[in-house]
């Protein structure tokens, strides 16, 4: 089975796999679903996720503009910002994964976003070590990004009174994300 997504030849990408329940797990960037051993079940039940180390996809900038679109290499490698409210996954709550789009790690559980009515998706959570946490050039808010790609998201609040199990909006622009629907995998 060839792990290597359709977007990076690179050869120090470490493939990382998403638990979809305690028996079966689904490769970030394959469609086949991969049966768990019986000695690997309880370690899946745990809600262990097997992630990339961070920052394990280098590209030059010449090689991410010559796979993102020009507005997603914009936000994604330049840390732009899609305009409030015309985002495709802002009003968007199919069942699924989020995965970077730009080297296509699972992000976020589509069970994690909420309505904010901020502009932009919100989710309370990402997917254990998928997302990476810096201060912002301004100095007030907290980036987030790829772990793998260090690609931009967007940035992360706290402490805003949203009911969630964090008190956590992960503020994400549409464009840095893609949707993976639930019967796809």
């Amino acid at each position: 089975m060839d792990l290597t997504p359709p977007l990076c030849s690179s050869s120090s990408f470490i493939p990382k796999p998403i638990i979809i329940n305690s028996t079966t797990l689904l490769h970030s960037h394959s469609t086949s679903l991969i049966s768990l051993h019986p000695s690997k079940k309880r370690a899946a039940a745990a809600g262990i996720v097997a992630m990339a180390a961070p920052g394990s996809l280098h590209k030059s900038e010449d090689e991410w503009r010559a796979i993102l679109s020009p507005r997603q290499f914009h936000i994604l490698r330049q840390k732009g910002t899609e305009y409030p409210g015309t985002g495709v996954y802002d009003k968007f709550f199919g069942e699924g994964v989020y995965n970077c789009a730009g080297c296509g790690t699972p992000l976020y559980r589509s069970t994690t976003k909420f309505n904010s009515g901020c502009g932009w998706p919100a989710f309370y959570e990402g997917l254990p070590g998928a997302i990476n946490r810096n201060p912002d050039a301004d100095g007030i808010r907290v980036e987030i990004t790829c772990a793998a790609c260090g690609g931009h998201l967007g940035h992360v609040f706290k402490g805003e009174g949203f009911r969630t199990p964090t008190n956590e909006r992960h503020c994400v622009n549409s464009i840095s994300l893609k949707f993976l629907p639930a019967d796809s995998y």
